[in-house]
């Protein structure tokens, strides 16, 4: 194995340790640190989009960053991402190039809040488009990235379409993850029910579910939860009126049982939310109307079973 084929898979091994370690997301500062390789230290991530480390010649790593200046975008199943400036012939762009022409595999870190990136790996540049300025990129498994970096022939009739169905997958992935982060962000990672802190305890809620044509992944269409109260918002248990204000089911407060039910549920009647700060993230009302709709029916429904 040559010294590129081996950074990338000490690349790619080191970022499912650190996947372990963060979860799918991981901070900014972990990818710039990033790696010893020998004597070496490998950054994976930089100002740049399109960064390559000093020990390699052709480039380990693209990144969109949010909210950054390029309009890199999903389509036809694959991601469209752009040149760096409108020079074809910069050295960034002349690199992806190269490692379009050489099926080199990347990594790709799409940046869902600033400072934080879901790494996707490996991916392939699979076409390129100079007129427009973008190259067509891939996402593809581990098993073939491993085997062209061990220099095992890879003999397909066409994996477009094995590559098409993981980059889409890849994209429902980035698309909830982006969500979640952003909700928990503007509820300063927090539950906006009982102010629990622990994020790998937090989920982002839908108001309004994303299986509904008004469920869109905003953040005003967003709620910030822990796992009970999310479960229990799902099950009707409790909801939010458009005032902000928590109301449990009629029957679960006559309920008697153990501390849980007591603290967790029927403590949180009446009591009002925390919100973020900009009112442009608040829980849109006219949504929060439509589910507190939907949990009143939920409730007469269960007084005449």
């Amino acid at each position: 194995m040559n010294q590129d084929s081996a950074v990338r898979l000490a690349a790619f091994n080191w970022l499912s340790e650190m996947t372990r370690i963060h979860g799918d997301v991981l901070p900014r500062r972990v990818l710039q640190e990033g790696f010893s390789f020998g004597t070496e230290r490998i950054p994976l991530i930089a100002p740049q989009g399109i960064f390559k480390p000093r020990i390699l010649e052709i480039p380990l790593s693209i990144t969109t960053t949010p909210h950054g200046p390029y309009d890199d975008s999903f389509r036809d199943g694959f991601l469209r991402y752009r040149y760096r400036g409108r020079d074809i012939h910069h050295r960034d762009n002349v690199g992806l190039r190269k490692a379009m022409q050489k099926e080199i595999p990347l990594v790709y870190f799409h940046g869902v809040v600033p400072g934080k990136y879901l790494a996707v790996w490996p991916v392939f540049v699979t076409g390129d488009d100079p007129g427009n300025l973008v190259f067509q990129v891939a996402v593809d498994d581990f098993s073939t990235a491993k085997r062209i970096l061990d220099g095992q022939p890879v003999v397909e009739e066409n994996p477009a379409i094995r590559r098409a169905y993981i980059t889409s997958n890849v994209r429902v992935r980035l698309h909830q993850r982006s969500f979640r982060e952003k909700v928990l962000a503007a509820y300063r990672s927090q539950c906006a029910h009982c102010r629990l802190r622990h994020t790998e305890l937090l989920d982002a809620a839908h108001i309004i579910p994303d299986s509904d044509p008004l469920g869109e992944a905003r953040v005003d269409n967003g709620l910030s939860l822990c796992r009970l109260h999310h479960a229990a918002y799902d099950s009707f248990l409790l909801t939010i009126n458009p005032d902000y204000v928590v109301e449990v089911r009629k029957d679960v407060l006559d309920e008697i049982d153990g501390p849980m039910l007591q603290h967790g549920l029927k403590e949180m009647h009446n009591v009002r939310i925390i919100l973020p700060h900009a009112q442009v993230q608040r829980p849109n009302r006219e949504l929060l109307e439509l589910r507190h709709q939907q949990f009143r029916n939920a409730g007469e429904a269960r007084l005449t079973a």
